[in-house]
């Protein structure tokens, strides 16, 4: 939490919304479906994907709360990137893929 570095950012950012999305799993949907089911609805169901994926990216709007109100702003900007580019990458996968 002390460091202040675009790659930590750039991991924890890319890091946060896997876990994210595994705790919305946990919450949601754990005594519906299996984990490998919740993966193939993700991947399968396009229109899902990116509801998922926005509420997954809570996650980095903590982390970069916290980043920011500790004056750790090369840190900050490294989760913000990886927050656009999983946003970019969400909306690639459910208009063009």
């Amino acid at each position: 939490m002390y460091k202040d570095n675009l790659r930590l950012g750039l991991i924890l950012g890319f890091i946060a919304p896997i876990l994210g999305m595994y705790l919305y799993y946990l919450i949601q949907l754990r005594n519906l479906i299996t984990i490998r089911e919740y993966i193939y609805v993700i991947l399968v169901q396009h229109s899902l994907m990116s509801a998922i994926v926005s509420v997954s990216l809570v996650a980095n709007a903590i982390i970069f709360t916290l980043y920011i109100n500790r004056r750790k702003d090369r840190t900050a900007k490294g989760i913000f990137i990886a927050t656009c580019i999983y946003g970019v990458a969400s909306l690639f996968w459910k208009f063009i893929y």
